[in-house]
């Protein structure tokens, strides 16, 4: 409710910066967790382009809430699992490959995606001959800096195992030690126990599963361990686990159990982003929030991600990216609150301006090479 005895100007201002508000927030909540992708088609009931259907976006992967049957909302417990709903039905697997090859970089991981589809399917060809098979281990590890794309892979290979009929139904339950260890003797195998039975008919995927192994004397970590090795077993045509973590971390963590290493042979590295490919991944999300980089604005990006990326794993690769973005739409937000009058176009831009306020330099301020564009 307006306050009384407020100039028609004053309304004016309000209601554009309400207007600026709304659309800040609803770009921030339509961005998922993971930025892998490229923006998803604008028409077509949902269909990307080419004709694929429902449920086949090349162009991104799903942001978590959008999921179907790959869904992961958290708990707040450190435990995140799928929440009840009809279950999916399987996607075609043509699609899933249109999508994972239109994920921004992950080149190798790709390609070992792609190996292993075709020698899942092979093996139930040979199934359906009579033909003998080797054992089929699908559990894995994934190793690599935080933001290289871990848990979109891990949803991608349960949308993937759910194709492929290994799966029945397709979901992804994340979880880290938090949501596996309770602090008392014999609680942590019921807590593992319901976080299994949670991801029964799709995948468990464990971040930071190094941290289970704990060295001290009351630690229950073990506990879950073996709680875990023995579902694998038990649920091994209906259940794939994930363990993800650090590189060196994972190493050490999987070949300190013999239950472990027996289990888990497939290794996937991802690799940090370079700069071109985090701008690609912030260009992309420009277009997704339909904004546009005026100026020498991308330039700017370019640098401010170069010198923020000292570290990959403080920043956070991809989830820097994000940080960043987020940065210049505040500042974009405030430079649009102090105009008189706002139009759509304005709502759209981000201009240098914005770039070097997010950088913590003062409206004006050009630092090289930019010249006097800079701070316009």
């Amino acid at each position: 409710m307006e306050p009384k005895n407020i100039s028609k100007k004053d309304q004016i201002i309000l209601q554009q910066l309400e207007v600026i508000r709304t659309m800040t927030e609803n770009n921030l909540n339509r961005m998922g967790t993971d930025f892998w992708g490229t923006p998803p088609a604008e028409s077509g009931g949902g269909k990307a382009p080419g004709g694929a259907g429902e449920g086949a976006r090349p162009e991104r992967p799903k942001a978590p809430e959008e999921e179907k049957g790959g869904t992961a909302a958290s708990t707040g417990n450190g435990e995140t699992n799928a929440p009840e709903e009809e279950t999916a039905p399987p996607e075609r697997i043509e699609d899933l490959q249109a999508e994972l090859d239109g994920y921004i970089g992950l080149d190798a991981v790709k390609k070992e995606v792609r190996n292993l589809i075709n020698m899942v399917t092979v093996y139930q060809m040979r199934e359906k001959n009579g033909l003998p098979t080797t054992d089929l281990s699908l559990h894995m590890v994934f190793s690599g800096n935080p933001g290289t794309g871990k848990t979109t892979i891990a949803r991608m290979m349960a949308r993937i195992y759910h194709s492929l009929g290994i799966l029945s139904k397709g979901q992804l339950v994340e979880v880290d030690r938090g949501g596996l260890v309770a602090g008392y003797v014999g609680q942590t195998a019921i807590k593992t126990g319901k976080a299994i039975e949670k991801a029964l008919g799709g995948v468990l995927f464990i971040d930071e599963a190094y941290a289970l192994n704990g060295k001290a004397e009351n630690d229950f970590g073990q506990e879950a361990i073996d709680t875990i090795l023995k579902a694998m077993e038990d649920h091994r045509d209906d259940l794939v686990v994930i363990a993800a973590g650090y590189d060196g971390l994972m190493d050490d963590f999987i070949h300190s159990n013999p239950g472990l290493e027996s289990r888990f042979n497939r290794f996937l590295h991802f690799d940090d982003y370079s700069t071109d490919e985090m701008m690609r991944i912030f260009e992309m999300q420009c277009r997704k929030g339909c904004y546009t980089l005026e100026g020498q604005a991308a330039e700017m990006v370019r640098d401010f991600i170069r010198e923020e990326n000292t570290d990959p794993v403080s920043f956070g690769n991809a989830r820097g990216v994000r940080n960043i973005f987020e940065q210049i739409l505040v500042n974009q937000a405030n430079r649009l609150a102090g105009m008189e009058h706002v139009t759509k176009e304005d709502l759209m831009k981000i201009t240098p301006t914005d770039v070097l306020m997010a950088r913590g330099m003062e409206e004006g301020t050009v630092p090289p090479p930019y010249g006097d564009q800079g701070g316009r």
